[in-house]
């Protein structure tokens, strides 16, 4: 009798690890918080349960990047001296260091096939946007300016890259080959208008803006028509990412006096709250879990 309870804890035990870290075809959705002192990694299901803390130092980790098949974080840290880009599996264990220079370097996302990571780093004076196989060799710069490019975003066939750059003036949202030929800009105004994920149809591409005086979610075609504000209230929301089917988008919002985690459907309506604490927290992104 002893033996076949502590079989049944054993085997509840393993489930219950199993639903809290989103594994066996669930979804993730990492995050940043400061909820524990200092910004630190975390994951949870799309409903805010089971939440996970991936890292654990007095540094700073932020900018978690899920890979396509959700095995894998990509995320950035200063825990060498100066922002890093770093790579661990999904429930936190083998780190590696990916990038190792005196600049900062910041994560944006990974390649529909989870070969290469872009990201933007200020290696040659100012932000530009990077790519890298995803252990970190062949690097290549994508973006040559005296501007300020930053947060790659990687169109779900794979051919384009979604970014924001001040290089006209102001901050406008922008796409390019992923080879960095042909860039296009998508907004035009002078508001601030920063982000770019796309949806997994690659028709959509969500971002925020301040054009309407305070910072809010909107969403356009991936051609940068019919843009749809999602958002409106006093309060600032920001870094939009689509779900992995498109159906619905995380935010970060302050409405509530500190930085929360919401979900929504891509059309705006039913916006549900997913954390609720004093610190800060915020999305970085989602991602499906393969079997």
């Amino acid at each position: 009798m002893k033996k076949s309870v502590s079989l049944a804890v054993a085997v509840l035990l393993i489930a219950l690890v199993a639903l809290a870290c989103g594994r066996g075809g669930e979804e993730l959705i990492a995050f940043v918080s400061n909820r524990d002192g200092g910004w630190e990694i975390y994951v949870m299901n799309p409903d805010g349960s089971g939440v996970v803390r991936l890292t654990d130092n007095a540094a700073q980790d932020s900018d978690a990047a899920l890979s396509p098949d959700g095995r894998k974080l990509a995320f950035y840290s200063d825990r060498s001296g100066n922002r890093e880009i770093y790579v661990m599996n999904s429930d936190g264990s083998g780190v590696v260091q990916l990038t190792d220079n005196t600049v900062e370097e910041t994560v944006a996302s990974w390649s529909p096939d989870g070969e290469k990571i872009a990201f933007y780093s200020n290696r040659d004076g100012d932000w530009e946007v990077y790519v890298m196989n995803s252990d970190g060799s062949d690097v290549v710069k994508l973006t040559d300016n005296t501007a300020n490019d930053a947060a790659a975003s990687w169109s779900p066939d794979g051919e384009k890259i979604a970014f924001y750059s001040n290089r006209d003036g102001d901050w406008e949202v922008y796409v390019m080959n992923s080879d960095g030929s042909d860039v296009v800009k998508l907004t035009d105004n002078t508001a601030h208008d920063a982000g770019g994920s796309w949806s997994s149809g690659g028709d959509k591409i969500a971002f925020y803006s301040d054009r309407s005086g305070n910072r809010e979610i909107y969403v356009m075609n991936s051609d940068g028509s019919d843009v749809v504000k999602l958002t409106d209230n006093t309060a600032h929301d920001t870094a939009p990412h689509f779900s992995p089917d498109g159906d619905n988008i995380t935010f970060a919002s302050d409405r509530d006096g500190d930085l929360e985690v919401y979900v929504m459907n891509s059309d705006g309506s039913d916006v549900v709250k997913l954390t609720d604490n004093t610190p800060h927290d915020a999305p970085t992104s989602w991602a499906r879990v393969e079997k």
